[in-house]
């Protein structure tokens, strides 16, 4: 039997999905190019973005797509302004200036939302910053961030904004029709259900002509990816067949399944029902719910002497659930992720294995030493 994936990506995925992967597709054929026409529509729609918006998807992780996004929209003589409070910001940033372009980092606590208050006071001090990046959902420790105001910052100031949406997009509502970003990240593998291998970036249809000429990679120049695809409906190199035929199939059912709305309330009933169990186990979350994104939970260690995270892993894979280490450096943490195609009663029995997972290490409670 397979593992269920308690992680942020890959995610379980539903039969339906990978049945869709049992055939071969010719990447030129028709039938595909219709198969990722289709896909880059139903994006569009799920973002609100048809009038406002383009949709580039791009062969590799969603880390692909973001560097891909960041070396297509910033000039190489541009500023960055990086958002960070956890981990995957910090990776924004060392691509940034991996890229050349000239990149400043806002530090925050990893344990609160980024301020929008003061991303204003900084772009206020500083006219030389053109773009800033935000992660949506900094799954580092599982923290929301206050997109709408960050978009209204950067508009009332001029400046350009990417965004981060990988483990939030299809999730957590997000209307282009009233958050502006030039450009929005996200992947196949996330909370469509797909299966990982192909991010996909929206660009604003007003800032494309700028665009070209601004990446320094061949593969991934999303202007030049966006002009071919247009042209042919093709990908300029070879797509991840099986990968797009996937997320066109996990689509699909997102849409059955009510859409955002829908998804967003099935994975809010896995995080309470997650946090609930944990709570009666004696774990404390990382995080006040306040700031919680139902994605991915935080939970400090258990305080007992006996806790090892790989004994712990291991005792909880044994029962069929994969965890995930934490992502933090000031405290020891594990993390659980509510998303995927699973439901309360999923969450039940993972609550149940790491109560078994404690007998195993002979922990009495997860209640942590702070």
């Amino acid at each position: 039997m397979e593992p269920v994936l308690l992680t942020p990506g890959p995610l379980t995925t539903t039969l339906r999905t990978k049945l869709a992967m049992l055939r071969d597709w010719g990447s030129w054929d028709a039938d595909f190019i219709a198969v990722t026409a289709r896909v880059r529509a139903s994006l569009l729609k799920i973002l609100h973005a048809e009038s406002t918006h383009v949709v580039v998807p791009l062969q590799g992780s969603g880390t692909f797509s973001v560097e891909a996004a960041v070396a297509t929209v910033v000039p190489r003589d541009g500023h960055v302004l990086v958002l960070d409070n956890g981990a995957y910001c910090k990776r924004a940033a060392k691509l940034a200036q991996m890229m050349g372009r000239r990149c400043t980092v806002m530090p925050f606590d990893e344990a609160q939302p980024v301020s929008a208050q003061a991303l204003d006071e900084k772009l206020a001090g500083d006219a030389g910053i053109t773009h800033v990046i935000a992660v949506h959902c900094e799954t580092g420790a599982g923290v929301l961030n206050p997109l709408e105001r960050i978009a209204e910052v950067c508009a009332a100031r001029g400046r350009g904004l990417i965004v981060d949406a990988m483990s939030s997009f299809g999730a957590l509502p997000i209307d282009a029709r009233e958050v502006r970003f030039d450009a929005l990240v996200a992947a196949s593998g996330k909370c469509l259900e797909g299966v990982p291998g192909m991010g996909f970036v929206f660009l604003r249809k007003d800032i494309l002509e700028s665009c070209a000429g601004n990446s320094q990679s061949l593969a991934m120049d999303l202007h030049d990816q966006h002009t071919y695809m247009e042209r042919t409906g093709q990908w300029r190199f070879t797509p991840p067949t099986h990968v797009v035929v996937a997320l066109a199939e996990a689509i699909a059912q997102f849409e059955e399944e009510g859409g955002q709305p829908a998804r967003l309330a099935r994975y809010t009933r896995n995080w309470r029902t997650l946090v609930d169990g944990m709570a009666r186990l004696g774990f404390m979350t990382f995080l006040d719910p306040s700031v919680q994104a139902p994605v991915i939970v935080t939970f400090h260690a258990p305080g007992d002497a006996r806790y090892e995270f790989k004994a712990f892993y291991e005792a909880a894979k044994r029962r069929g659930f994969i965890l995930y280490p934490g992502k933090l450096t000031q405290v020891e943490t594990f993390r659980i992720g509510c998303i995927g195609a699973i439901g309360t009663t999923e969450m039940e029995q993972a609550v149940h294995a790491v109560e078994l997972a404690l007998q195993d290490l002979g922990i009495a409670s997860g209640e942590p030493e702070i």
